[in-house]
């Protein structure tokens, strides 16, 4: 591999403001480890991903057979300040962490003037022989290439309680969203409860409301090679969709679906299900209402009666691997066999609950028999395995950004019903156009 040009990488950084002055001096890539002994350093905002690799260090089915016996260094901090401190840290002395984890929101800043190659190992060879098998690519990919293995497919399903929608003698299994937002409606005028949440909080969480139903209908917010792609029909849809569920009262409007307002309607019972990604079911529901343990299940999606997919996506972090470290080829050796491997995925499940980014293995006894105590003993991956099937692909662009400042203003209208969702495309497409150009 070659290593990074010294002069591209300090003029792209001069360019991003980023250069300290005094004069930084980039070093080319140090010749590396090839076997025995070696010291990788770990950089997470996540103490499941160190667990997760310290266990891998220790199981023998996972690095039998590996040339290497390495040892973690790890620093934990968050993920916008780790992924600032490497660059930092690769422009003064050329040593950033072996791995690191990238959280899919920051992505986007190393994707600025081709950065990821320079600082990140190419992935895409140890990739290709799994073809579709393998999920969760295009948000970690530029220019066609791979840069970052994602560590949870962060599945976006529908929580719900059973009991709740029996109560008010309502279906939970409407097979579109039609039907659900119906439905929803008719609960929330009933009981004023809701099945669904929105943010009307920062530019983040309104983007990302945004996403999630743009995804599922089919939509992504870019294509492959970084242009936007909001006019469409699956964009116009998605915006309806939220729209119209604020309006019957079937969505919920929270600040942060994360904060103490989306915890306290969970808690209270005014939330009686949701659409949230897998990581949603220990980090929202769980935490905020450990004693309605047995009361949730998980369905997958309804379909938008236009199109589109049973499941969507929200989340993920995805793992790096240096170019320029003597350890380079000892933590890609890691990394393949955490991620890439059966015994790996099957380790990352059980240390962390990230389900599997393999699409094969969502067939598989070890996960199918898995039954989720907080979700009743249900059999949880019978669902999974059918969203995986039909689990959308996404993209995003170096002005990712630009993006999520342009739709905040715009999505606010769209909740008050000021602004409709092709008023919103505009409004979001002519911002956006006006941030690029600057």
């Amino acid at each position: 591999m070659s290593g990074p040009s010294r002069r591209r990488f300090l003029g792209l950084m001069g360019g991003m403001g980023m250069l300290a002055t005094g004069g930084c001096v980039t070093a080319a890539p140090a010749d590396p480890v090839t076997d025995g002994a070696v010291g990788l350093r770990l950089w997470t905002h996540d103490p499941s991903y160190t667990a997760t690799f310290q266990a891998a260090l220790g199981d023998r089915s996972i690095m039998r057979g590996s040339a290497y016996a390495p040892s973690l260094e790890v620093t934990a901090a968050a993920g916008g300040d780790l992924l600032t401190r490497t660059i930092t840290q690769f422009m003064a002395d050329g040593s950033p962490p072996d791995l690191l984890g990238v959280i899919i929101s920051e992505f986007p800043r190393v994707m600025k003037g081709d950065l990821a190659e320079s600082l990140f190992l190419d992935l895409t060879e140890i990739a290709e022989p799994f073809g579709d098998d393998l999920l969760r690519r295009g948000p970690y990919s530029l220019n066609g290439r791979l840069y970052g293995l994602d560590s949870d497919t962060s599945i976006s399903v529908l929580y719900y309680r059973p009991e709740e929608f029996d109560r008010a003698g309502l279906p939970a299994d409407a097979a579109t969203w039609d039907e659900m937002l119906e439905i929803g409606g008719r609960l929330h005028q009933a009981t004023g409860k809701s099945i669904g949440m929105v943010s009307n909080g920062d530019n983040t969480s309104l983007y990302n409301t945004y996403l999630q139903s743009l995804i599922q209908r089919g939509g992504s917010p870019f294509d492959a090679e970084g242009n936007l792609t909001i006019d469409t029909d699956e964009s116009v849809e998605a915006l309806d969709l939220i729209q119209r569920g604020v309006a019957n009262g079937a969505f919920l409007v929270v600040g942060d679906p994360y904060g103490a307002a989306a915890g306290a309607a969970i808690k209270s019972g005014l939330l009686v299900a949701l659409t949230m990604p897998s990581w949603y079911r220990v980090y929202g529901l769980e935490a905020n209402a450990p004693e309605q343990a047995g009361q949730w299940r998980l369905r997958t999606l309804p379909r938008f009666d236009g199109g589109g997919h049973i499941a969507s996506n929200l989340g993920g972090t995805g793992f790096t691997v240096s170019a320029v470290n003597p350890g380079r080829e000892a933590a890609l050796d890691l990394l393949r066999r955490v991620y890439l491997t059966p015994e790996g995925q099957l380790l990352r499940f059980r240390t962390g609950g990230f389900l599997p980014t393999l699409r094969s293995l969502y067939a598989e006894p070890d996960f199918t028999s898995f039954r989720d105590e907080f979700l009743g003993g249900q059999q949880s991956f019978l669902e999974y395995a059918r969203a995986a099937e039909d689990l959308p692909e996404f993209f995003l662009s170096e002005n990712n950004e630009a993006l999520t400042v342009a739709i905040g203003a715009p999505m606010l209208g769209l909740y008050d019903g000021d602004l409709t969702p092709a008023q919103v495309i505009r409004e979001a497409t002519d911002s956006y156009r006006r941030q690029v150009r600057s």
